[in-house]
């Protein structure tokens, strides 16, 4: 049981890092769009997060659409 408890702890400490993590990369995307490219931490996010969606495809749009669709499946569970 005790094997349980700490797996349990450590899912739920990853979830919750998961969370911040993402709430910090939705922020500085938005920071990112709204003060451009040339903010110093917000827009080299911004471009980070510009060629990994060019590696996704040349629809960049319809891979972001994707990934909002399966982290929403994923926080359902």
């Amino acid at each position: 049981m005790n094997k349980i408890f700490k797996f349990k702890k450590i899912k739920k400490f990853l979830y919750r890092s998961t969370e911040i993590l993402t709430l910090f990369i939705a922020i500085s995307l938005l920071f990112g769009i709204i003060f451009g490219p040339e903010t110093p931490v917000f827009g080299v996010i911004l471009k980070n997060f510009s060629e990994i969606m060019n590696l996704f495809g040349e629809n960049g749009l319809l891979a972001l659409a994707s990934l909002i669709i399966i982290f929403a499946i994923l926080r359902k569970k």
